[in-house]
C-alpha cells in the first residue's frame, strides 16, 4: 500500500477531486495548510505592503494499493500542472498497514 500526499493550490480542489473520482479513487482526506513559496507574493494589510512567505494551500491524502499509486500520481500531475512554481508537490510514501475501525479489516481491505 502507498499513501499519496499532494500539496496544491486551494482553488484546484474541485477539479482534482473530480479527476481522481473518474479513475476510481473512493476516498481522500483534505486539509487546509500553509506552505512556503520560492517566489513570495505581496499583499496589503491596513495600508502596508508585506511579503507573504506562507500561502494558503490544501493537502490531499489518499491511501491506495501499490499497483494503483502510479495512476493516481499521473492523474494529479496532469490535473494540477499549470506550469507555475506554485503548482505543488506530490509525496508517495510506503504504508505499512491500515485498519478500518468499524470492521477491524486490515491492509488493502481497509482502504
Amino acid at each position: 500500500m502507498r499513501k499519496i500526499e499532494a500539496i496544491l493550490d486551494s482553488f484546484q480542489l474541485e477539479e482534482v477531486k473530480e479527476a481522481l473520482g473518474l479513475i476510481g479513487v473512493r476516498g481522500m482526506t483534505v486539509s487546509e495548510v500553509k506552505g512556503t513559496t520560492p517566489d513570495p507574493t505581496t499583499a496589503r494589510y491596513r495600508g502596508s505592503e508585506y511579503a507573504m512567505h506562507l500561502v494558503p494551500k490544501i493537502r490531499i491524502e489518499i491511501a491506495v494499493e501499490d499497483d494503483f499509486a502510479d495512476a493516481v500520481v499521473r492523474r494529479l500531475v496532469v490535473t494540477a500542472n499549470r506550469g507555475r512554481l506554485t503548482d505543488g508537490t506530490i509525496f508517495v510514501l510506503p504504508m505499512e498497514d491500515a485498519v478500518r475501525i468499524r470492521t477491524g479489516e486490515h491492509g488493502p481491505d481497509a482502504i
